[in-house]
């Protein structure tokens, strides 16, 4: 198991969730926000795994960065702390679509391009990028977590191997089962309206055992 701190940066549902989640493992992690209070108050109901502080300090001391921010918001954060991310990884979990005038979503960028593909031209020399996280929605990633007798599936895509250990390990501590489907070019099956996501073809948090054959 690796011991790299862990950042979780941005608080809205998804962050909480994965805040939530990794609280039930052994891995100690920040919680950070714009809002430094917002990330005290979270962190003092997760208990003593589970350390606030403010956006800087969380980017200079963790080595995993889950960036639970906005899809348009990643580009300017990337560019802002670059300095401070050299060598480290990055989870992209962000998913680009904002409301219709239906009471839906749309997709925000092209219909055949992804926010991985997209996020990965903004990295810092020698930074890491992921795509996880981000499969199922705030409400699933919380109570699909731990489930049993077998575990729920959450994708990633990576073009570095060298970290699917770390991304792996940091999935099983989310509470879930990891399953690696390529490189960032693949970003688009597991984000929202993607074959492999649970608001696209899926529909629904899946077991491995559901999902053979899918991938």
């Amino acid at each position: 198991m690796t011991t790299s701190k862990i950042a979780i940066i941005g608080l809205g549902n998804i962050g909480q969730a994965v805040a939530g989640n990794l609280a039930k493992s052994q891995r100690e992690f920040f919680v950070a926000d714009r809002n430094f209070e917002k990330a005290k108050e979270l962190s003092s109901n997760l208990g003593n795994k589970a350390q606030s502080s403010d956006i800087a300090t969380a980017v200079k001391n963790a080595q995993i960065l889950v960036l639970a921010i906005p899809f348009e918001a990643i580009e300017g954060f990337l560019k802002e702390y670059s300095k401070d991310l050299i060598g480290k990884i990055i989870v992209d979990p962000s998913n680009p679509i904002s409301p219709d005038e239906n009471g839906g979503f749309k997709k925000i960028i092209g219909e055949n391009e992804s926010a991985g593909e997209i996020n990965s031209k903004f990295l810092p020399e020698n930074s890491k990028l992921v795509k996880a996280l981000g499969t199922l929605g705030a409400a699933s990633l919380s109570a699909s977590a731990y489930q049993n007798p077998e575990k729920a599936v959450l994708f990633y895509a990576t073009d570095d191997e060298s970290i699917n250990s770390e991304v792996e390990d940091l999935i099983k501590d989310n509470g879930f089962e990891p399953l690696k489907i390529g490189g960032i070019n693949q970003s688009i099956r597991i984000e929202v309206f993607g074959d492999l996501h649970e608001f696209g073809a899926l529909g629904k948090p899946v077991t491995l055992t559901e999902v053979k054959g899918k991938i």
